[in-house]
């Protein structure tokens, strides 16, 4: 006989084992990072906190952050549309590179944006320009963008994936543009995605570190994220400093991950 729709379900040996392995991971994780926070104390990781050089990389992060994720938007949505919706020879060749830099270790790419924006004929026609990437604030946008792209690109696109192609066709035969269907019906159904990919876009540009440290270097005060003041910190022995980077890293990375959970129901498969 088939079993009571509300019968609660049998705990198999097989799904307590699988379910304690879970748990266990979970368990060890919470318990690290708990102990990275507990571990100053209060009065110190507050005054730390507080500190002018955390402010100031707190600033920097959030200003280079917003402006590359911003960048990040103008060419996903484009490109994942293209990639979701249009065939076209060499389209596997496309995809291929588009997702390189997620293969690419970030110092490789770093190195990469390093000599393309320094001794590169493009880099010195930017600097007789007197647009001077390199070791710069521009230098942290650049590298953002270069490394997170792929990733709101595989948001988006599993987004626009997850949409009947037939609603915009029927938006046409009504008398919308192709520009007005992708506006009025694809974007608006899309929203979800877009939301949990722009959120998970900025948490990483705040907390990349490899290739901003190629390319802007880890001068204090001037190209010190958040990333690179824990890291600065860290070499130099200052662990309340370091440990009040890491602190508001996590909270960025809990809160943001908290809403991609919440709004990545189209975006399933992405990663």
């Amino acid at each position: 006989m088939l079993a009571d729709r509300g019968a609660r379900p049998r705990r198999t040996p097989f799904k307590i084992l699988f379910l304690t392995v879970l748990f266990v991971l979970i368990g060890y994780m919470a318990v690290v990072l708990a102990g990275l926070v507990a571990y100053p104390p209060l009065p110190a990781l507050i005054e730390s906190l507080a500190s002018p050089e955390i402010i100031a990389a707190v600033e920097l992060s959030l200003a280079t952050s917003v402006v590359s994720t911003a960048l990040c938007t103008l060419v996903a949505v484009p490109a994942a549309y293209s990639l979701a919706r249009f065939s076209f020879p060499g389209r596997w060749i496309v995809n291929t590179l588009v997702n390189l830099p997620l293969a690419l270790p970030p110092l490789v790419a770093g190195v990469a944006l390093l000599i393309f924006y320094g001794p590169s004929t493009f880099g010195r026609v930017l600097s007789s320009l007197g647009l001077d990437i390199v070791y710069t604030p521009l230098g942290i946008i650049a590298a953002q963008f270069f490394v997170n792209v792929p990733y709101m690109i595989r948001v988006v696109r599993s987004a626009f994936e997850t949409i009947n192609p037939r609603y915009e066709y029927v938006a046409r035969t009504l008398g919308c543009t192709e520009w007005g269907a992708f506006r009025e019906v694809a974007l608006p159904l899309a929203r979800n995605g877009l939301v949990a990919g722009l959120v998970i876009t900025w948490s990483k540009s705040i907390g990349e570190f490899g290739a901003v440290l190629m390319l802007a270097g880890a001068t204090r005060m001037k190209t010190e994220t958040l990333p690179i003041a824990l890291f600065l910190n860290m070499s130099t022995g200052d662990l309340d400093l370091a440990i009040a980077a890491s602190v508001i890293l996590i909270v960025i990375a809990v809160a943001s991950l908290l809403v991609f959970e919440r709004y990545s129901v189209g975006s399933r498969g992405a990663f």
